[in-house]
């Protein structure tokens, strides 16, 4: 048998092993798409149930669309905070989960100071946990993946 050291393995010198940032924005990029359809279809259902969202403070009505672009917009501001985390943090995954849920407790404020109908401020309070059961546990749950083993090397 004639062993020259070649293998099935990867090329070029690369180690097979992708930069641990890319898999967590990658992961998070997906969280965040579950989460802006899943805020957006329950607005929508919370709208066919008789929900107005109409906020006094201008008398305006929030669109569908509107939910789904801030749930994008604060979902990536999450990844962010998860990257950061990850690159300077011992303990990432529990350090998010803190920050993460004590902005979620914040963004509750809003909603109880708008001065909307109470089905209006109910679904709006609903609407801020809906994207951070999604967010939350996923990105936690990538953090704590990338960071065994992190510092045996």
């Amino acid at each position: 048998m004639n062993d020259t050291g070649v293998g099935a393995g990867p090329t070029s010198g690369q180690s097979g092993r992708t930069h641990p940032l890319r898999g967590l924005v990658g992961t998070g990029f997906i969280a965040t798409l579950a989460a802006m359809v899943a805020t957006t279809l329950a607005a929508a259902l919370a709208r066919a149930f008789g929900v107005d969202f109409e906020v006094p403070d201008g008398g305006e009505t929030i669109p569908l669309s509107g939910f789904a672009v801030v749930t994008g917009f604060f979902s990536v501001v999450g990844i962010v905070i998860a990257v950061a985390l990850h690159r300077w943090s011992a303990c990432p995954a529990e350090r998010f989960v803190w920050t993460a849920v004590s902005l979620t407790a914040i963004s509750l404020v809003p909603p109880l100071l708008s001065g909307a109908d109470t089905a209006t401020t109910i679904a709006l309070l609903g609407l801020h946990l809906v994207p951070a059961t999604v967010m939350i546990p996923t990105l936690a749950r990538s953090l704590r993946a990338r960071t065994v083993g992190r510092f045996e090397s």
